[in-house]
């Protein structure tokens, strides 16, 4: 009975109802349509910009929104099914409004240097049998100006689902669910926490209500 009802919750479009978590206006109120300079863009995000200003890309607002709800779609659905959820950031100033998202919704969090192997070799590096996360999110996929954080490459080796947020100098190829944004403001990494935070408050309300937990 329960797993029928978990198979008719993927026929739903919005069973969350996570379109409403968000709209266009608060994504341009956050700054996520402001890009990098011009000379910094990475070729496979050239279909989700919408033009230049002052030397600086512009994001197209109504492709982030739609790929957005997708991805809170589908970590909603995570949560629901009890999957475990990591947070990955690495820039210093966002460190604390991750690490306090991740603990509000009852998550984890990584946001120091990613050591190789955390995920490909995790039995060697913690010495058992390791549960890896269901699904990682990246609020930023680069591990500084040049490389990629290892852990989108990573997770693509080991089949874990990932949502990320790529900005117009990340390149969106490995990521399950990329999400076109900007990745450096705090106005832009606070929208994004919460609407994450909601997304999953709202499957685990949903899985306690299907289990019939108070």
């Amino acid at each position: 009975m329960i797993g029928q009802q978990m198979k008719n919750a993927l026929k739903h479009p919005d069973y969350f109802k996570v379109a409403e978590l968000f709209t266009v206006e608060d994504l341009f109120n956050a700054r996520v349509h402001l890009g990098h300079r011009e000379g910094s863009l990475d070729n496979h995000m050239k279909q989700f910009v919408f033009g230049s200003r002052l030397g600086h890309l512009i994001i197209d607002l109504d492709q982030t929104a739609v790929l957005l709800r997708d991805a809170l779609n589908f970590t909603a659905h995570i949560a629901f099914r009890g999957g475990i959820i990591l947070f990955v950031g690495r820039l210093p100033n966002h460190q604390f409004i991750i690490e306090n998202t991740a603990k509000e919704c009852g998550e984890y969090s990584h946001t120091r240097y990613w050591q190789g192997g955390v995920l490909t070799n995790s039995t060697i590096q913690f010495g058992c049998i390791t549960r890896l996360p269901d699904l990682l999110i990246f609020l930023h996929t680069m591990n500084n100006v040049i490389y990629q954080h290892y852990a989108v490459r990573d997770a693509a080796k080991m089949l874990i689902p990932t949502v990320g947020i790529v900005d117009t100098n990340c390149n969106p190829n490995l990521l399950t669910y990329p999400v076109p944004g900007n990745d450096d403001t705090t106005s832009s990494i606070s929208l994004y926490c919460n609407v994450f935070k909601m997304a999953i408050l709202r499957g685990k309300e949903k899985r306690k209500e299907l289990l019939g937990i108070q």
